[in-house]
């Protein structure tokens, strides 16, 4: 048991004990952590900037000191003297290691920065956008009719726009006599009118203003952010973008930030903080991304979990944590975007949050309902959302029912040996030859297979470095139909496979899928542990998903959606293989894409659709999983690959499943209920 430090990178997971005084920019480079640097650890680049963070982390059963990394030195007083650090950043080749410590490290500081794969689908989308540009002819004012200017604005609207009530915070008032002078008596308004309450005057322009109003529709994950910039007019996406959601280094899932808010006096204060001021980035990038004017955007629609809703509110999630898992309010909000700090965009910008359904099925299923729709389907559709907390709706036109199932973080590379998110060089595709016990694969930002010419070639610039979400479900899954893996998740020996990829591990073996040793790269091999995180992952998945059919007393259904960024890289087959959902015709699993984030688009450009939402979230029946007594049934039969009771009969025609065993003992149905989040 050594005594050095022990020291925790987030968000990569990656851990080791390091000397008092090494470098975290050289703890870093030794645990093969993504952080960038080109100076060379002279502190003039800034590329390797860190974020330590402090308290108390009982995901990590750790307590970090305030005196966990060395005080700060003449380099980084220097550099954030002249060129500016943010809050709490350290340069991680200045920072030495002094107490145990856990570490982010930002997008910004990544040589392999994140690809946000929550892209924006087409969508056909009647527009009927809250905010709206109107011109107006102002009447001058005169001795005889002593009305202010404002009142004969309202004047103006009521007679040439039929707009009976307006509303207009100081800040307009102020520019509205300049505006109304500059441009002649003539004026152009940005008002907005949501659903519910008064209209309200954005913006003001003298004259005829011949710009664009935008909109950001923003699906807040507990681990990306992603937003769309979108025209108000037309409905075109201008530019998508996204981040990490910092929050990250607080705990990777939900129940984890929820007890570092419990365990830390304020850290739940801190989390807001840190998530706003991340959007506030995000809108500044777009913006920039798409080259408009950030004052242009004139309004917000936000959809998130309930966690991640009520940091982003700033109210304490503690609630949340323990039955009844009370929400602090369930309806949908509409506020000022000042109220969360939101400085670069408009500043009398809107903000409307999505309703959420129940403690632990948030905004973010409800977009979901909002776009698939399934209150309108004649069969019978399941809809996963695949993500840390998985969201689940199953119905049709008759009856919507709603669970949330927690399957960790598994899914997006994380507790995985050799997982990392997705990003360049990640291996994203896999095929195992059946006869051979050969592996091949893609990574992102290669079109090759490794096995064919040229791939060295290609990504030569990034190398393979990891494992990302999409690929260990395909690895697993091509385990399971080569024999490598037995029904009970057991790996075999290399006496038992024929395959010498199978590698001593202590008691277990793991299979050797990519050794880049020779060439100073990574040596990537899928061990016990992972397949154990990809059982528990999954059959948390499956068991809520099989509550909802007992529920509506049925066995089979009819069609399976799946949602979410990462959802929309899963190979069907191989989702079925594992037992990650029921069984089904292959024809009759798709992809919706990032449908959170196109019910946010559909919520911010339609504003009967915010009506619309709000009424059939009353109706969604919400099962709690936490509660049901047959969960715990449900994943432990799941915990089998594909499953240890349920014949899959459709998977049957088009896959015939080994029939081996490696441990006749015994051992690999048993797994132990996840936490939530």
């Amino acid at each position: 048991m050594t005594a050095d430090p022990l020291v925790i990178f987030t968000p990569s997971g990656k851990r080791g004990h390091f000397p008092v005084g090494t470098p975290v920019l050289t703890a870093a480079r030794q645990l093969g952590v993504d952080l960038d640097s080109v100076c060379g650890g002279r502190g003039i680049c800034s590329r390797c900037q860190i974020t330590p963070g402090y308290g108390e982390f009982a995901k990590h059963g750790l307590t970090v000191a305030e005196g966990a990394l060395s005080e700060w030195n003449e380099v980084e007083a220097r550099y954030k003297r002249i060129r500016g650090l943010t809050e709490g950043r350290r340069l991680g080749c200045q920072a030495k290691v002094q107490g145990d410590v856990v570490i982010d490290v930002p997008p910004e500081s990544q040589v392999h920065r994140q690809v946000i794969r929550k892209s924006a689908a087409v969508r056909d989308i009647v527009m009927d956008p809250a905010t709206r540009t109107y011109y107006l002819e102002v009447i001058e004012p005169d001795m005889h009719e002593p009305s202010g200017d404002f009142q004969r604005l309202k004047d103006a609207l009521r007679d040439q726009w039929q707009i009976e009530t307006i509303e207009a915070d100081l800040g307009i008032l102020r520019r509205l006599q300049p505006a109304l002078r500059k441009g002649d008596w003539k004026v152009t308004v940005a008002i907005h009118k949501g659903h519910t309450g008064p209209a309200r005057i954005i913006d003001l322009w003298p004259a005829f203003f011949e710009g664009r109003l935008y909109g950001l529709a923003i699906d807040l994950g507990s681990t990306t952010i992603a937003a769309h910039l979108c025209d108000l007019s037309d409905g075109t996406v201008m530019a998508s973008s996204g981040l990490m959601n910092p929050q990250i280094r607080f705990g990777e899932d939900l129940m984890s930030r929820v007890s570092y808010a419990m365990m830390n006096p304020g850290g739940d204060v801190e989390m807001t903080r840190t998530v706003r001021e991340a959007i506030n980035a995000l809108a500044k990038s777009i913006a920039e991304e798409a080259k408009i004017d950030p004052a242009h955007i004139v309004e917000t629609v936000f959809v998130c979990n309930p966690v991640m809703h009520h940091l982003l509110l700033g109210i304490d999630p503690v609630e949340l944590g323990q039955a009844p898992f009370a929400l602090a309010t369930s309806e949908s909000l509409s506020f000022a975007a000042t109220e969360l700090g939101l400085s670069n965009i408009n500043p009398s910008a809107r903000v409307f949050v999505l309703p959420c359904i129940a403690g632990h099925v948030g905004a973010d299923a409800a977009a979901v309902a909002l776009s698939e729709e399934p209150n309108k389907s004649k069969d019978l559709v399941l809809i996963v959302d695949v993500g840390t907390n998985a969201e689940i709706l199953l119905g049709n036109q008759d009856r919507v029912l709603a669970c949330s199932s927690p399957t960790g973080p598994a899914f997006e590379g994380a507790q995985i040996s050799s997982g990392q998110r997705a990003a360049p060089g990640a291996i994203e595709r896999v095929e195992i030859d059946p006869v051979t016990k050969e592996p091949r694969f893609k990574v992102i930002g290669s079109d090759l297979w490794s096995t064919e010419p040229g791939f060295a070639e290609a990504t030569a610039t990034t190398g393979v470095t990891g494992i990302c979400g999409s690929g260990i479900i395909e690895v697993v899954a091509e385990m399971r139909m080569a024999g490598l893996v037995d029904p009970g998740g057991l790996v075999g020996s290399a006496e038992q496979t024929g395959t010498t990829r199978m590698v001593p591990n202590g008691r277990t073996h793991d299979y050797l899928l990519y050794d880049g040793s020779a060439d100073g790269g990574p040596v990537i091999s899928v061990t016990q542990g992972d397949i154990r995180a990809i059982q528990l992952a999954k059959s948390a998945l499956y068991a809520g998903a099989r509550l909802l059919m007992d529920e509506l007393g049925v066995d089979t259904v009819d069609r399976v959606t799946l949602a979410g960024a990462f959802g929309a890289h899963i190979s069907p087959k191989h989702a079925m293989v594992l037992g990650m959902i029921p069984d089904v015709p292959l024809s009759k699993v798709v992809s919706a894409g990032n449908a959170a984030g196109t019910g946010a688009r559909i919520a911010l450009l339609n504003v009967a659709a915010r009506a619309a939402i709000e009424a059939e979230v009353k109706r969604i029946h919400k099962v709690e999983t936490a509660i049901e007594p047959r969960f715990q049934e449900h994943f432990v039969a799941a915990n089998a690959i594909p499953h240890a009771t349920a014949p899959f009969p459709e998977l049957a025609r088009i896959v015939t499943l080994p029939d081996v065993s490696f441990n006749t003992a015994g051992g690999g149905d048993g797994g132990r209920r996840r936490r939530r989040g």
